[in-house]
């Protein structure tokens, strides 16, 4: 099986702006992106980018998860760094038309198809280090995937890191390029160091996020989730799991968690903690990596509250559950 994430379509929809204004879209090869050297973005990382999912029900149907929400979002991380404002509309129809042109080949649940839309600066201007680019172009990729967790899913390993950052705080509610790479270097010495899969940053040891996912902890009947601010992202698979906890008649609370209070709960039997994402859903966290020392959450183990809210929300992406939140749009 191919990595994650690593086989594409032939196919993507693409629009560029140029002259104040967006081209018409179009559906044009993959591989057919010619960029200038002096590029913008191979510069100043003027970039962002969204990750959705089309899902295909037992009818047949195929159908996209929150689309609005992630066209809102890029649309916002566009404007943060000052790309030419996306024409949202414009960016819907391209999702839709390049999912129903592969509409038949998008797998069988658990796989979906991973839809990737990117907008890139590319003004070839290397003087423009503090000026934005003139001119961009946005494309829509797909990639098949299977379960993410095809060898097997288990409780993941968090080093509590209180003195990094995965990013600059007023660039954390971007999804950017630049923020996954900054937080790559603190991650890979995590893995070796401690056997750690992911690192949760912790400034001024409070939580925020790992280098790719929001951070949740139930305790209880409760839970326990950063308040949205612009240090870290506003992720729509954390959003709908909050909801759907709701919906279980959950108390939500979205407030700051010190890492004190986090290792604090980490000790009480049936606490959970998980991340949430888009590739991944939700993943258990089993053990807290503080000051050299393990700390293991609840037992340790794969939590059941993780895994009755992933399948809650796989059931509503699958078409198993009624969508009673009008997440889903029906794409073929």
């Amino acid at each position: 099986m191919a990595a994650f994430g690593s086989v594409f379509m032939p196919k993507m929809a693409l629009a560029t702006f140029e002259n104040n204004q967006w081209s018409e879209s179009q559906i044009v090869a993959s591989d057919s992106i010619s960029l200038h050297p002096g590029a913008h973005v191979l510069h100043y990382s003027s970039t962002c980018f969204e990750g959705l999912k089309a899902f295909r029900h037992e009818d047949g149907s195929v159908h996209v998860f929150r689309m609005d929400q992630n066209v809102e979002r890029f649309a916002q991380s566009s404007k943060l760094l000052s790309l030419p404002e996306v024409n949202k509309e414009q960016l819907t129809q391209m999702i839709s038309d390049i999912v129903a042109e592969y509409a038949a080949d998008v797998p069988t649940p658990p796989g979906s198809m991973y839809i990737r839309p990117t907008h890139i600066g590319t003004e070839a201007a290397v003087g423009k280090a503090a000026a934005p680019s003139d001119s961009s172009l946005m494309y829509v990729l797909l990639s098949p995937v299977g379960d993410y967790f095809a060898g097997g899913a288990r409780a993941l390993r968090l080093l509590l890191d209180e003195t990094g950052q995965r990013c600059a705080p007023h660039m954390g509610m971007i999804k950017s390029g630049g923020n996954y790479a900054s937080a790559l270097a603190p991650t890979l010495e995590a893995k070796a160091q401690y056997q750690a899969d992911q690192v949760l940053f912790c400034p001024n040891g409070y939580i925020t996020e790992t280098g790719a996912a929001n951070f949740l902890l139930v305790d209880g009947n409760e839970i326990i989730t950063k308040a949205l601010d612009s240090s870290f992202l506003h992720g729509v698979t954390r959003s709908s799991i909050l909801q759907i906890a709701k919906d279980l008649g959950m108390t939500v609370s979205e407030r700051e968690v010190s890492v004190e209070e986090l290792l604090e709960r980490a000790k009480k039997p049936g606490v959970e903690a998980m991340l949430s994402g888009t590739a991944a859903v939700l993943t258990s966290v089993g053990t807290f990596i503080h000051n050299g020392e393990d700390i293991k959450v609840g037992d340790g183990e794969i939590g059941p509250m993780a895994q009755k809210l992933r399948q809650a929300l796989n059931d509503i992406q699958w078409g198993k559950a009624p969508d009673t939140h009008g997440w889903l749009t029906k794409i073929a």
